[in-house]
């Protein structure tokens, strides 16, 4: 995020664990003293770095290490909480925008699972409210597709993916390169606004700068509100 060095690790004002930016987030302080969450690395001064986690945000609020961390007066309250989701859910709706525009993202039932054949197919989003029959449809097109790489491993895939896709907001197989599954983590309506359709439900990304840059947003919206591990998924990515 930072201009300089931006590979470098930071550390946590609260757990004081160092690790790459990807899992943290960088807070700015304005000119009347507000804490501010800098989600897309841009705003200038000194940063402090919170884990990427709503819980920990929280603490650092409760703890006031924000003004320990600014070296200065740095107000913070319960609301920065929700403004920290908001602007990273913004930042991915936007990302996937730029997807849509750069013609890397295919939305429809029929469309979406044809597309899961292709090699160019890295992700398969799902909305909040799609039911888990279509769920179930899409998941048996990405069986397919995994059984025809790997056809050794077509008992583990079968049972594995079935229950990524019912019970995981970002999921891949462990042993594949396959396309990751991104479930529940935006609504039809949020889909819609950044898709420019109507009622979207499942949509499939292709491979390309624009579809990284998305995925990497929807790793720390998904991150920050705790369904997703620890470990950056994205790094293989890059």
């Amino acid at each position: 995020m930072a201009p300089k060095s931006a590979d470098a690790e930071r550390s946590c004002v609260v757990t004081r664990a160092a690790q790459p930016p990807e899992g943290l987030i960088r807070f700015a302080i304005g000119p009347d003293d507000a804490v501010v969450p800098d989600v897309r690395g841009k705003l200038p001064g000194r940063g402090v770095w919170v884990t990427c986690r709503r819980e920990v945000v929280a603490e650092a609020i409760r703890r006031k290490a924000f003004g320990r961390g600014f070296k200065a007066e740095a107000r913070a309250d319960e609301a920065l909480l929700d403004l920290t989701d908001r602007l990273l859910l913004e930042a991915a709706l936007s990302a996937l925008s730029m997807a849509r525009k750069a013609g890397l993202v295919v939305t429809g039932f029929g469309q979406v699972t044809d597309a899961l054949m292709s090699s160019d197919v890295t992700a398969v989003v799902h909305a909040s409210e799609a039911a888990d029959d279509g769920k179930r449809k899409v998941g048996q097109a990405l069986r397919r597709r995994l059984r025809a790489e790997r056809p050794e491993d077509d008992t583990e895939l079968s049972e594995e993916t079935g229950a990524g896709l019912q019970n995981a907001a970002i999921w891949q197989h462990p042993r594949t390169s396959g396309p990751l599954v991104v479930a529940g983590i935006f609504s039809s309506r949020e889909l819609d606004l950044a898709l420019g359709g109507a009622n979207v439900i499942h949509a499939a990304l292709l491979a390309g700068g624009a579809s990284t840059s998305f995925l990497k947003c929807a790793a720390a919206l998904s991150r920050y509100r705790g369904g997703m591990p620890e470990t950056d998924w994205t790094a293989s990515l890059s």
